[in-house]
């Protein structure tokens, strides 16, 4: 497998990324469509931490972490490091040394669709991680790949230079060109989303404010006392 290196691709604007790091993964995603979603795959090894930043990507050989090393070089402050492989793998591709030289660049955190180890120690630095899986599994430096080129991780492509963003939640990916839509479109769901939940807080119901009574009537949901329902035999 041969592959390239791409220098200094395109970023979203910072002001851009700021702004989205104020909003929750499942937020974002909402606003754009409900779409940008990495899977539910990709789970964090750490609590209670959002990060977003612009998109460091890489393409690797499974099991083999040669590419790693060569993106380290390409990030810098603000970045999200970005990896996948060419197949499945599960093995640790990433530790806690990899974390030392990417948080001393000033990097935000670490997307891996693939296996980290060090766990403790990625959480003691305070390096924040969203993987496939955790493996002591070690791995080799011996096939070429590419960094900073398109990849595609739970059916969503990410783009070097797109805003990524994770939490709990997962990991949402907002194209470099929408960010600034998406902020804003994020900004205006959570507006409403603060006046349903003083509404719910006054004793609102959901069947009420969202409309779904009627759609229950429509799709034939019908009430019935607990007397009727018994005496017409219990359903299963």
């Amino acid at each position: 497998m041969s592959g390239v290196i791409v220098t200094g691709p395109p970023k979203a604007d910072p002001k851009d990324v700021e702004a989205l790091a104020g909003y929750g993964v499942a937020t974002v995603h909402e606003a754009m469509g409900r779409t940008g979603l990495l899977g539910s795959r990709l789970r964090p090894v750490q609590r209670d931490t959002r990060i977003a930043g612009t998109a460091v990507t890489v393409l690797s050989w499974p099991g083999d972490n040669l590419m790693i090393h060569a993106a380290v070089e390409q990030c810098g402050e603000g970045d999200v490091l970005v990896v996948t492989t060419t197949s499945p793998s599960t093995d640790g591709m990433f530790g806690e040394l990899f974390a030392t030289a990417l948080q001393r660049r000033g990097v935000r955190g670490l997307v891996i669709d693939a296996g980290v180890r060090d766990t403790a120690e990625l959480r003691a630095m305070g390096f924040p991680v969203w993987a496939a899986a955790v493996s002591a599994q070690g791995t080799v430096k011996a096939t070429g790949g590419s960094v900073n080129v398109p990849v595609v991780i739970g059916g969503q492509v990410v783009r070097p230079g797109d805003v990524v963003l994770a939490d709990d939640d997962g990991v949402v990916v907002v194209p470099r060109e929408r960010a600034r839509r998406a902020a804003e479109a994020s900004e205006a769901r959570e507006r409403k989303e603060a006046a349903t939940r003083a509404a719910f807080l006054q004793g609102q119901l959901g069947l009420d404010r969202y409309g779904l009574r009627e759609r229950l009537a429509e799709l034939g949901v019908t009430y019935q006392t607990w007397e009727t329902y018994s005496r017409d035999g219990e359903r299963p």
